[in-house]
C-alpha cells in the first residue's frame, strides 16, 4: 500500500509539472495572469474536472491528481516564500508607518465585513452561530493571491500595495481568535471564552515579540556564521530554517504561519544579507506558489456550483459588492484617498484560503453542514479566482477618479508643457532638485503618491500634485510628451524600476536620472532604462571619505580630485557591470 501512495505523489507531481511547462503558459498566451492558469489548471486536473470522468475512462487518470491534499503542505511553502520575500522589500519604518490602515482600516473592515456577511447568512437560512462563522470566515481576504498580483506587477510597494498589505495583515491576526470561536461554538461549554480569548492575544504578543527579538539580535549573527562556515548551500539552509522555523512560532501562537514568515523577511531585510536571499528563494517561491494556486482549483466542486448555480452567483454578487463597499469606506477613512481605496478595495473583496479552513472547522463541529459549507466554499473559491477580474476593474475605475479628483490632481494643462523637468518623488531629495532647478528658471512638475505629503507641502507653499509616476496616464497628464527630463528621487526600490520602465517604454530618447539605494539597484535601474543614476550608499561614502580627507589637512583641490577620481571608478564599475 505505501509503495502504491509513492506512486500516486510521483504521478501527481509530474502532472503538477506538465501543467506548469504546458497549460500555463498556453493561458498566459490567453493573456491570462498566471494565477488564473494554476487556478483553472487545478479546476481541470482535480477530482471536479478530469478525475470525474476517471471511472468512465481509466486513461484519464493519469493526467489528474488523485491526491490533492498530499500537495497541501508544500502549496504553503509557497505561500510562506511569497509573504517572507514581501518582508525583504519592506522596512521596520515603512511598515510602522502603515500602523493606521492595519489596526484602523483592517478592523474597521474585517468587523464590519463579518457582521454584514452574518446578517446576510440569516437572510439565506442559516442559524445565528452558523452565520456568525459564515462571516467571519468570508470576511477575511486571500492574502497569497493579492500579494502575489502584486509582485507580479511590481506594485507591492506602491500606495496600493501598502494599503491593501496594511489590511490582510490584521486579517492574519484574526485567524487564532477566530478557530478559538468556532472550537468554543462547537463545544457549547467549556471555560469562558472571553478569557480563552485573551491568553490567544497574549499567545500571539509573546510569540511576535520572540521574532522581533530573535531577528534583532541573532538573525545576522547566525547568517554571518553561515555565509563564512558554509557559503551559499549553508545560506540556503539557514534561510529556510529561518522562514519555517518563523512560521511554526506564530502558528504554535495560533497565528497564521504567513504572519510569522513576513516578521522574519522584516527583520532579515534589515541586513545585509537581503539581496542574496531574494535571488536565492526566488525560483522556488514561483513554483509553489503556482501549486497553491492550483490547490484552490482542485478544491472548487464544480458539481454543487451547477447544481445550485443561482444561489452561488446570487451568494458571489452578495459577497463582492458587501466587502467592496466596507472595504473602500474603511481605506477612504484612513487611506483619506479615493482612488487607493478603490483599487485595493477591488483586491480585497473576494473571499480567502483561510476561509475554506474555517468552514471546515465549521462542519466537524456541527455548527453548519457538510453541504452547507460545500456551497459557501464554492462560493469562496469562485470570488477568489475573479481577484484579477475584480482588481482590474477597479483599476479602470480608480484611473477615472484620479483623473476627477479636485485640488492636488494635475491641472488639464501640465499636458501642454515643454521643456519642463517632472521629478517623482517628492521628499527631500525631490524638493532639493525642485528647488535648484527653479531658481534657475526651469520648470518643474512635481508628483507624490502620497496624499498627505502633497497636502502638507502644498500647505508649505511647494507646487506638488498627487499622482503615481508608474502610470502613463499620470506621466502624460504631467507632459511627458513635452519633457526634458525626469527625475526619479523616490526612495522605494521597487517602485522607482517601475517608473523608470514606464517613462522609458513611452519616450526611449528621454533623459532619465533616477535615484539608487546601492550598486545593485543602480544596475536594475540602468535595465530598466535610466540614462543616469545617483546610489545614495557611493555618495555617502564619498562624501564622508571627503569630510575624512579635509580632517587630515588635505587641500580642498586635492580632495576634489581623489574624491572625483574615486567617483568616476565607482560609477564606471556599476555601469560595466550593468552592461
Amino acid at each position: 500500500m505505501e509503495h502504491g501512495g509513492n506512486e500516486i505523489l510521483i504521478k501527481d507531481a509530474l502532472v503538477f509539472l506538465i501543467a506548469a511547462g504546458l497549460l500555463v503558459p498556453a493561458l498566459r498566451a490567453l493573456r491570462l495572469p498566471a494565477v488564473v492558469g494554476f487556478i483553472f489548471a487545478g479546476i481541470a486536473l482535480g477530482p471536479f474536472g478530469l478525475g470525474a470522468f476517471s471511472e468512465t475512462w481509466a486513461p484519464l487518470g493519469l493526467f489528474s491528481i488523485s491526491a490533492p491534499e498530499a500537495a497541501q503542505p508544500f502549496a504553503e511553502l509557497g505561500v510562506l516564500f511569497l509573504l517572507f520575500l514581501l518582508g525583504l522589500e519592506l522596512s521596520v519604518e515603512q511598515l510602522w508607518s502603515l500602523r493606521r490602515i492595519v489596526f484602523g482600516a483592517g478592523s474597521l473592515q474585517a468587523g464590519a465585513s463579518a457582521a454584514v456577511l452574518a446578517g446576510v447568512a440569516l437572510l439565506f437560512g442559516f442559524d445565528l452561530t452558523g452565520a456568525i462563522l459564515v462571516g467571519l470566515a468570508l470576511a477575511l481576504s486571500s492574502t497569497a493571491i493579492v500579494m502575489q498580483l502584486l509582485t507580479s506587477n511590481h506594485m507591492a510597494a506602491s500606495p496600493v500595495g501598502r494599503s491593501s498589505l496594511g489590511v490582510l495583515l490584521f486579517q492574519d491576526l484574526l485567524v487564532a481568535p477566530i478557530l478559538i470561536f468556532a472550537g468554543f461554538a462547537a463545544a457549547d461549554a467549556g471555560p469562558n471564552l472571553g478569557a480563552v480569548l485573551l491568553e490567544a492575544v497574549v499567545q500571539g504578543a509573546i510569540a511576535i515579540g520572540i521574532l522581533l527579538i530573535i531577528g534583532r539580535f541573532l538573525l545576522r549573527r547566525l547568517f554571518h556564521l553561515a555565509a563564512n562556515a558554509g557559503g551559499r548551500d549553508f545560506l540556503m539552509a539557514i534561510t529556510l530554517l529561518t522562514v519555517v522555523g518563523a512560521a511554526v512560532i506564530t502558528a504554535s501562537a495560533g497565528l497564521s504561519i504567513a504572519l510569522g514568515a513576513f516578521l522574519a523577511g522584516l527583520m532579515l531585510g534589515e541586513t545585509e544579507f537581503k539581496h542574496q536571499t531574494e535571488v536565492d528563494l526566488d525560483p522556488f517561491k514561483g513554483l509553489l506558489l503556482g501549486l497553491f494556486f492550483m490547490t484552490v482549483g482542485l478544491g472548487l466542486d464544480l458539481g454543487v456550483i451547477f447544481e445550485e448555480f443561482g444561489l452561488v452567483i446570487a451568494g458571489l454578487v452578495v459577497l463582492l459588492a458587501v466587502k467592496f463597499v466596507i472595504a473602500w469606506g474603511a481605506l477612504r477613512f484612513f487611506a483619506r484617498n479615493a482612488p487607493i481605496a478603490t483599487e485595493s478595495s477591488g483586491l480585497l473583496a473576494p473571499a480567502g484560503e483561510f476561509a475554506f479552513v474555517v468552514l471546515a472547522a465549521g462542519a466537524s463541529g456541527g455548527l453548519i453542514t457538510g453541504e452547507e459549507a460545500t456551497l459557501v466554499s464554492a462560493v469562496a473559491g469562485l470570488s477568489m479566482l475573479l481577484i484579477p477580474v475584480t482588481w482590474r476593474a477597479a483599476r479602470a475605475v480608480a484611473r477615472r477618479q484620479t483623473k476627477a479628483e479636485p485640488g492636488h490632481a494635475l491641472p488639464a494643462e501640465s499636458a501642454e508643457l515643454e521643456g519642463h523637468v517632472i521629478v517623482a518623488g517628492f521628499g527631500r531629495v525631490g524638493q532639493s532638485v525642485a528647488r535648484i532647478l527653479e531658481g534657475e528658471s526651469t520648470s518643474v512638475i512635481a508628483l507624490d503618491a502620497r496624499p498627505g505629503t502633497v497636502a502638507r507641502l502644498r500647505r508649505e507653499g511647494w507646487t506638488v500634485y498627487f499622482g503615481d509616476a508608474a502610470r502613463p496616464e499620470i506621466l502624460n497628464r504631467a507632459g511627458l510628451a513635452g519633457a526634458s527630463m525626469v527625475v526619479v528621487t523616490i526612495d522605494d526600490p521597487a517602485a522607482a524600476a517601475r517608473i523608470v520602465s514606464t517613462v522609458h517604454a513611452a519616450r526611449p530618447e528621454l533623459p532619465i536620472l533616477a535615484r539608487a539605494q546601492d550598486a545593485d539597484h543602480s544596475r536594475t535601474l540602468f535595465r530598466a532604462g535610466a540614462t543616469h543614476v545617483v546610489p545614495d550608499a557611493i555618495e555617502a561614502g564619498l562624501q564622508m571619505s571627503a569630510r575624512a580627507l579635509e580632517r587630515f589637512g588635505y587641500t580642498p583641490e586635492t580632495v576634489r580630485s581623489l574624491i572625483g577620481a574615486e567617483r568616476d571608478a565607482e560609477y564606471r564599475k556599476a555601469t560595466l557591470e550593468e552592461a
